[in-house]
């Protein structure tokens, strides 16, 4: 079983003016697809050619790790945002009260640990235990290790914004939180209460 190139869940325009086609193009046909074709090389011929990629990436470390966790974490990204503005899930409308006090706050911390995030990584909104909780990933690094259930994710790796916002990685991020944050993945992964699966 090899690792496909998932397609975007919505037009490559569909998220104009705050993610341009083509930053869209360049990120998943470009980036996404290097991870993907360099993990199917990596694999090809040894036991994890069968298993699925959050096996995979579970099991990797270097070079293959580094690859196949960011073939899943650009998956769960293009997830994390929709064209269409929604709501949390009542559940998780009330998890978010009880953890960060209102929607405003979670959206702070937020903010807070993607922008001040240094160099590459992930900003995460996560299930931890029983309470939601903002962490971070450096580099490659992925949620599924960590033992949390992941609900959105913030690209902070420059080829997410350069060729919109250039060096403004705060612009970026306003951007994401303030009008393409896709509350209904969220609440699917919140409700379900287990880690996304990438799609074979």
């Amino acid at each position: 079983m090899t690792i496909s190139l998932m397609p975007l869940p919505y037009a490559k325009d569909a998220l104009a003016p705050h993610i341009s086609s083509d930053t869209l193009e360049v990120h998943h046909g470009a980036h996404h697809k290097a991870y993907v074709d360099k993990t199917n090389a990596a694999i090809e011929g040894t036991d994890k050619a069968g298993k699925s990629l959050e096996e995979i990436v579970k099991s990797a470390s270097g070079g293959l790790f580094n690859n196949s966790a960011q073939v899943y974490n650009h998956g769960f990204y293009w997830h994390s945002m929709a064209p269409e503005k929604s709501e949390p899930s009542e559940s998780l409308a009330t998890a978010i009260k009880n953890d960060f006090g209102s929607m405003d706050a979670l959206l702070e911390a937020l903010t807070d640990e993607a922008v001040n995030h240094f160099a590459s990584g992930w900003a995460w909104l996560v299930v931890d235990g029983d309470k939601l909780k903002v962490m971070s990933t450096h580099d490659a690094g992925t949620a599924i290790t960590e033992n949390v259930n992941p609900l959105l994710t913030i690209d902070v790796w420059e080829h997410a914004y350069y060729l919109d916002q250039k060096n403004k990685r705060p612009a970026y991020v306003k951007a994401v939180l303030e009008n393409l944050l896709n509350w209904k993945f969220a609440s699917d992964n919140f409700d379900r209460g287990t880690p996304w699966v990438y799609p074979a």
